[in-house]
């Protein structure tokens, strides 16, 4: 198939729409067939439980063209395990993995022409989502959902070159002990808009949150993983039962240990000891690794040795790895890749 007539060197990380897209409906206790349809608006009456109570939960996964040609899409098995375990804690029903993978490998076939070219740093962002669709007006879980799949071209997170970040400690909290940070439901990312607004007004590009309990322990930011590696090339990252499991990360930190030899650390992050590492980068689906270089805990500030100017060298090469297992340089671990045609 012809690919569509699109300025893909100049594309942006936004939303523009493709000809095809999945779904699939949840009534009477049971999931319907699915099917593809062209029509991308949603109707909803205005009761609906998304719109009164947040019930929706989403993932985010790409499709890429190797350099070989193939079109593939990066462990999409895990995504479909984290949407099953974010639907069963905002008490949605669980879409069967192999139906999610289905719908995913149906989506990107149907949209093929709108996958980027091998090298135009460009992909097509997947995002598999579900939301409660009965009119709900008492505070309970919808008995009907909605579970669709959408795809977008989308351009390169750092245009122009990699850019290290600027971030700052947060004043304010992402998630709760025993609340919904270790899950993808959007609910997760309203709270975040309000800190992350006023993080760019205050001039930062991000924001480092601290645990809720004890304001002691790194987490995450809004959107991404912490990564840190310490001055003798170990790499480590937080564990918290409130941080959503990244994809990107646990591929990252076995790519570190099994391709690149490195010993790898996941545990308890203290604050008090970011300013020993050499090398700090964010983590997820955009941008594989974004990386910091400095961090500004309320006017004190914390300059990472290697990735003031650009990432550093260990970061550097888990980026090149992973990229490269994703784009077909590099042989990839057993079922990491899977193949649309």
């Amino acid at each position: 198939m012809a690919k569509k007539n699109i300025d893909w060197a100049n594309l942006g990380f936004q939303y523009q729409m493709t000809a095809m897209r999945y779904v699939s409906d949840f009534k009477e206790g049971k999931w319907d067939e699915g099917r593809l349809t062209e029509d991308a608006n949603v109707v909803l009456n205005e009761c609906a439980g998304v719109l009164q109570y947040a019930q929706t939960i989403f993932e985010g996964l790409k499709a890429y063209t190797t350099e070989d040609g193939r079109i593939v899409t990066f462990r999409p098995d895990l995504n479909a395990d984290r949407m099953v375990d974010s639907a069963k804690r905002l008490e949605m029903p669980v879409f069967p993995k192999e139906r999610f993978l289905d719908a995913v490998h149906q989506t990107v076939a149907a949209n093929a022409d709108y996958v980027p070219p091998y090298g135009s740093g460009a992909s097509l962002y997947i995002r598999p989502y579900m939301f409660g669709t009965n009119p709900v007006i008492g505070v309970k879980p919808a008995d009907e959902y909605q579970f669709r799949v959408f795809t977008t071209p989308v351009g390169p997170y750092f245009k122009g070159g990699v850019r290290p970040l600027t971030i700052r400690v947060s004043d304010f909290d992402r998630a709760a002990p025993h609340g919904t940070g270790h899950i993808k439901a959007g609910l997760n990312y309203a709270m975040s808009m309000h800190a992350i607004v006023d993080a760019h007004v205050q001039g930062f590009d991000e924001n480092m949150y601290l645990d809720a309990a004890t304001r002691t322990n790194v987490e995450e930011t809004g959107g991404a993983n912490f990564l840190f590696v310490t001055k003798d090339n170990k790499v480590v990252t937080p564990k918290s039962g409130s941080i959503l499991p990244s994809i990107t990360r646990r591929s990252l930190l076995y790519v570190a240990k099994e391709y690149l030899g490195l010993e790898v650390e996941e545990r308890e992050v203290p604050f008090e000891e970011v300013k020993e590492f050499a090398e700090c980068g964010l983590c997820g689906t955009a941008a594989v690794i974004s990386p910091v270089g400095k961090i500004v805990d309320h006017g004190k500030e914390i300059c990472l040795p290697a990735g003031m100017e650009a990432m550093g060298p260990v970061t550097q090469k888990l980026y090149d790895t992973l990229t490269g297992i994703q784009m077909g340089r590099i042989e990839a671990p057993e079922g990491w890749i899977h193949v649309i045609e």
